[in-house]
C-alpha cells in the first residue's frame, strides 16, 4: 500500500458532555500526532497557534492505546503547567516508548480565546487500530 494516498488527518466525535479525539494517519505516529491536534482544537483553532517554543515529552506504556492515553495525558499537563498551547507534534515510537517534541506558544487569552480547559484523556471510546486500508486510528475522549 501507498503510504502517500492516506492523508493525515484530525477530527472530532461527539460523546455526551464530553468530547472525542481522534487522528487518522498512514503511520501510528502521524495518527498519535494528528489525535494530538484535534486536541488542541478542542480548544482553539490550531492555526493561531505559533510554534515559537518546543518542549520534549517521553512516556511509556505496555501497549498502543494505554501510551495514547499517557501521551495525551502528558500533553494536558505540560499545557497546564506551563501555560502553552501546540499547535503541531513529532513523534517517535519504538517498544513502547514514546518521544515527541511539541510545537507552540504561551497561551494568550486574546489571540487564542481558549474555549474550554481540558482535564485528561479517559478511557472512554479508547481505541488504537489499523484499518483495511492500513491506515492507523488513535481515539479517545477526553474530559472538559
Amino acid at each position: 500500500m501507498d503510504d502517500n494516498l492516506i492523508k493525515p488527518l484530525w477530527e472530532h466525535f461527539e460523546h455526551e458532555a464530553d468530547i472525542g479525539i481522534r487522528g487518522i494517519a498512514p503511520t501510528l505516529e502521524q495518527a498519535f500526532e494528528q489525535a494530538a491536534i484535534a486536541m488542541t482544537a478542542v480548544i482553539t483553532d490550531p492555526a493561531k497557534v505559533s510554534d515559537l517554543k518546543t518542549i520534549n515529552i517521553t512516556c511509556r506504556a505496555t501497549d498502543t492505546e494505554l501510551l495514547f492515553v499517557n501521551w495525551i495525558n502528558e500533553l494536558v499537563y505540560a499545557m497546564a503547567v506551563r501555560g502553552l498551547l501546540f499547535n503541531h507534534y513529532q513523534v517517535i515510537i519504538n517498544n513502547g516508548k514514546l518521544s515527541a517534541t511539541a510545537f507552540g506558544e504561551a497561551i494568550n487569552r486574546l489571540k487564542h480565546q481558549p474555549a474550554v480547559e481540558i482535564k485528561g484523556a479517559t478511557f472512554t471510546e479508547l481505541r488504537v487500530y489499523q484499518q483495511t486500508d492500513k491506515s492507523w486510528v488513535a481515539q479517545c475522549v477526553i474530559d472538559v
